[in-house]
């Protein structure tokens, strides 16, 4: 099939310091990404309070919703890799959902797109409500989604020979994704704390979010860049589907035998 991907052993591509060329796409990528999602995060819950009016209570109970969300998708993420398109299709579909979620939660916070009489209060704040959940969902979808492929994708890049590399490589890699949470948190609430806006001055929630949203423009961009050096691998079929119908058929086959096993009763007409 045309959307399958190749499956075959990894091709010996071009290599820096004896690393393939591609893992530099993946980890600017990774760093990106993580720069993306933890800034957002970091303002998230003042958001919630000082821009949506909610209160304490409430926007905690949303964030936590929505880190729960994030750390369930990996599943679906997985499954759909594994099962249907692979890796690397993966990635770059739900990267793409992932960056319209970012964007969809920058405009939100835009508080002049409602403000109509230009006191700096959105005159519906209804409209805000609905966009900021609707990339939340959108960005919980693609963070989670991608997070079981990322890695994955980086060490299916080293070719048998390259087991050293391959073991310093996960080692960057989870250094880009801290460096990335690090730096995010410590830029973004300096972003929130400009001022901007077209009537009135308020907060620039509009550029901490959007700076994210941007970075995971980036990442996305950086990854695509990448794909004709990249090792794809066809997907093989997802280990935890293959469990659950493993079990099934194991069920049905005792149910099965334990019916026919069951002794039958003779009719007959006793003289």
């Amino acid at each position: 099939m045309a959307d399958k991907e190749k499956k075959k052993s990894p091709k010996r591509s071009a290599t820096v310091f004896g690393y393939p060329v591609s893992i530099f796409f993946i980890v600017v990528n990774e760093f990106c990404e993580r720069f993306s999602y933890y800034g957002m995060r970091a303002i998230l819950v003042l958001y919630f309070k000082n821009f949506l009016r909610w209160d304490e209570n409430f926007s905690t109970t949303i964030y936590h919703t929505f880190a729960a969300f994030c750390y369930l998708t990996p599943i679906l993420g997985a499954i759909i890799a594994d099962s249907w398109l692979g890796k690397f299709k993966t990635i770059i579909y739900l990267s793409i959902v992932y960056a319209l979620g970012q964007v969809i939660l920058a405009v939100s916070s835009i508080h002049d797109i409602t403000d109509g009489n230009k006191d700096g209060e959105p005159d519906n704040m209804a409209v805000h409500i609905a966009l900021s959940m609707v990339g939340l969902l959108l960005i919980a979808l693609g963070t989670g989604g991608i997070k079981p492929c990322v890695a994955a994708f980086g060490g299916d890049q080293f070719n048998e020979d390259q087991e050293k590399q391959r073991g310093s490589f996960f080692s960057i890699f989870y250094l880009s994704i801290n460096a990335g949470s690090l730096l995010s948190t410590i830029i973004t609430p300096i972003l929130k704390a400009q001022t901007c806006g077209i009537h009135t001055q308020q907060d620039c929630y509009p550029l901490a979010f959007g700076v994210p949203a941007a970075l995971m423009v980036v990442a996305l961009i950086v990854f695509i860049l990448g794909s004709g050096m990249y090792n794809k691998t066809a997907p093989s079929g997802n280990i935890l589907v293959k469990v659950c119908k493993c079990i099934f058929f194991a069920a049905q086959e005792r149910v099965f035998r334990t019916f026919s096993k069951s002794p039958k009763r003779e009719h007959g007409w006793r003289g």
